[in-house]
């Protein structure tokens, strides 16, 4: 899991974005559960996926309010 920077993710369409973020969501939940069980060897992954989450809801929300006023 790489981080995902903003400018790549704004030339990313809306639906797109939207699966995206559902399957990070499905990501991090199959993370917290082996770092429950104590198999999770790279913790550094719930930290990345949970920003690229982070940055992919926030430009959504851009967009809506974007929506919204325009």
């Amino acid at each position: 899991v790489k981080w995902m920077k903003a400018k790549e993710i704004r030339v990313t369409a809306t639906e797109e974005l939207e699966k995206k973020c559902k399957d990070l969501k499905e990501e991090l939940f199959k993370l917290k559960f082996q770092l429950s069980l104590g198999q999770l060897a790279n913790t550094a992954k719930i930290k990345t996926i949970k920003r690229n989450i982070a940055v992919i809801k926030t430009i959504l929300t851009e967009r809506e309010l974007a929506k919204k006023e325009g």
